[in-house]
């Protein structure tokens, strides 16, 4: 079963990533695709009911087929933004040489007119990285200027675009080993 941490300004206490259970006297909305009524599942619902109302990036950790997807969309629907798009980047299924110009932009080339990259099209809504652990280092600089002030800037230009979206990201890496491994941003991981 995946597990959800949550970090920011919502969370707990600094330093402390994961959420406390919820008590039992809270009520969970069904979660469409999630089935399974054991005392786990019953957290997992329980904690996207608890997280999904905040506007707080949550990383949802867990193995291939756990699930995290379904996570995503539960907090994405059970959320103020649910009448807005969800945007899901596989981050393991781009290209690395393309990574930048996918999920950020680009401006007007010989080649063509400019391109909206998805973070763009999710402004407003949530947007799901998924497997942000297979996220090419150079792409983790643009993406802490999202996170921390709503700002992207596409390829080529040099007009800076405020966007209001939430960041749901999922990983089936151990994340934090990345970072001591130096793969992975500690300033991003921690964001």
């Amino acid at each position: 079963v995946a597990r959800i941490l949550k970090r920011g300004a919502d969370a707990a206490a600094p330093g402390a990533p994961e959420i406390e259970p919820a008590s039992k006297s809270e009520i969970a909305e069904p979660v469409a695709g999630m089935v399974g009524e054991c005392p786990a599942m019953q957290e997992i619902r329980r904690r996207i009911a608890k997280v999904a109302p905040t506007a707080s990036t949550v990383l949802i950790l867990g193995e291939s087929g756990t699930g995290k997807e379904l996570v995503a969309r539960a907090l994405h629907q059970q959320s103020p933004r649910r009448d807005a798009r969800f945007v899901t980047v596989n981050c393991a299924a781009i290209p690395e040489h393309r990574v930048e110009s996918e999920i950020f932009g680009n401006e007007p080339t010989a080649a063509g007119g400019p391109r909206p990259g998805l973070v763009e099209s999710a402004d407003g809504g949530t947007l799901f990285l998924d497997e942000i652990g297979d996220l090419p280092p150079p792409s983790h600089a643009r993406l802490l200027r999202l996170l921390q002030d709503g700002e992207v800037r596409s390829l080529g230009s040099d007009r800076v675009r405020h966007l209001d979206l939430r960041l749901i990201a999922s990983s089936n890496h151990d994340l934090k080993q990345l970072v001591q491994d130096g793969r992975f941003r500690s300033d991003l991981y921690f964001r």
